[in-house]
């Protein structure tokens, strides 16, 4: 799920309190802001705000419907200092995690009235269709990843947020540079999803150059959760394998079997993500960043997991459009700039996945299914 929905388990990631509905009220909120970049001079400066020891950034997180893994944020920043929204109802999971807020990211209104009330300080941006959900509906994925995308970069530089954006691997095409993929290469992705990150990626950039906006993106590959569905993303075989293999002990796989992707476990994802967005601004040769942890095929997954699951049965149903999305994504990234400028390391590599995958299922559940 190049995305996350996890910042879709973030897909764990960065994300108002009273007791039952886990939100601060909201009050009127003032409307007298003086400007924004719709109304800036070209000579105008916005400043990120620094943080002490003891003085925790509030953050608030959009998109996470379904997603999960945002403990390791609550914790580090405080739970009531990470704010969870969507314009969805939450899972019960995320709902009872800590504060959670309705925000529309097509609705400038509501998410100015959310920064001012809530006083956030980071903003880390989820909300988006992903890749082949994004096919299906390309007029709402416009909306919804580029529209929302405008307010959500408006919003940052005029309250002076830090802002995280994620990419993706979809943000390349067929004519880059596949096995590995550089931070800078050429960039011609074939689906809205894809498009739109790229977008997102020059804007930002466009937006720390012009107005000096603290912005800061990873381009995450497949991102692997335990306590997340899948939600149409063409690496979310890699997580509805683990789901289908507890249920029935069987997967049918919509990719071919050799068809090799990037991906990363949620908490290694999290961590880049934490660092990424704490890391001194000097450090940071450049705003967008790829990040990489593991890389494998359906039939190197299915052979890791079946050797805790000799009963697995995998066959393959090749969807044609997925097939052709994955086609033209990177095989292997190259994210020595990231390893360089803050120091990522990952800790997660293809048999610690599927071990951290099924202990989070539980050995009973298995033995259950297959006794």
């Amino acid at each position: 799920m190049p995305v996350v929905r996890i910042f879709s388990k973030v897909a764990k990631q960065a994300l108002l309190s009273t007791p039952g509905c886990g939100c601060q009220p909201l009050t009127v909120a003032v409307r007298n802001i003086s400007f924004s970049p719709r109304q800036v001079t070209s000579d105008a400066s916005f400043h990120s705000v620094s943080f002490s020891e003891t003085d925790h950034p509030k953050v608030l997180i959009t998109g996470t419907y379904e997603a999960s893994g945002f403990g390791l944020l609550q914790k580090r920043y405080g739970k009531n200092n990470v704010i969870l929204s969507d314009i969805r109802k939450p899972q019960n999971s995320i709902f009872h995690s800590g504060p959670f807020i309705y925000s529309d990211i097509l609705d400038y209104k509501n998410l100015r009235e959310i920064v001012v009330n809530n006083r956030i300080t980071w903003l880390v941006h989820y909300s988006a269709l992903l890749s082949a959900v994004g096919e299906a509906n390309v007029a709402l994925a416009r909306s919804v990843n580029i529209t929302g995308l405008h307010n959500i970069l408006d919003i940052a530089a005029e309250h002076g947020l830090r802002l995280f954006v994620p990419s993706t691997i979809g943000a390349f095409g067929p004519t880059s540079p596949r096995n590995p993929t550089p931070d800078l290469c050429v960039q011609r992705p074939r689906t809205i999803y894809g498009v739109s990150k790229v977008h997102a990626e020059l804007m930002g950039e466009y937006y720390h150059h012009r107005y000096g906006l603290d912005f800061r993106c990873l381009r995450y590959p497949g991102i692997i959760s335990a306590d997340s569905m899948p939600g149409g993303g063409t690496t979310d075989y890699a997580v509805q394998i683990f789901h289908d293999a507890i249920k029935t002990g069987k997967f049918e796989c919509n990719l071919r079997p050799d068809t090799r992707l990037p991906m990363m476990y949620i908490d290694d994802c999290l961590r880049a993500t934490l660092e990424v967005m704490e890391a001194p601004a000097e450090t940071l040769s450049m705003r967008t960043y790829n990040i990489n942890a593991m890389s494998f095929t359906p039939e190197e997954l299915a052979q890791e997991l079946q050797k805790q699951m000799p009963e697995l049965e995998v066959t393959y149903e090749v969807d044609p459009v997925r097939q052709a999305i994955a086609d033209s994504w990177p095989m292997n990234f190259d994210d020595s700039n990231a390893r360089n400028d803050w120091a990522w390391k990952h800790d997660y590599d293809l048999p610690e996945l599927v071990q951290t995958m099924l202990n989070f299922f539980g050995s009973e559940t298995r033995m259950a299914r297959f006794n």
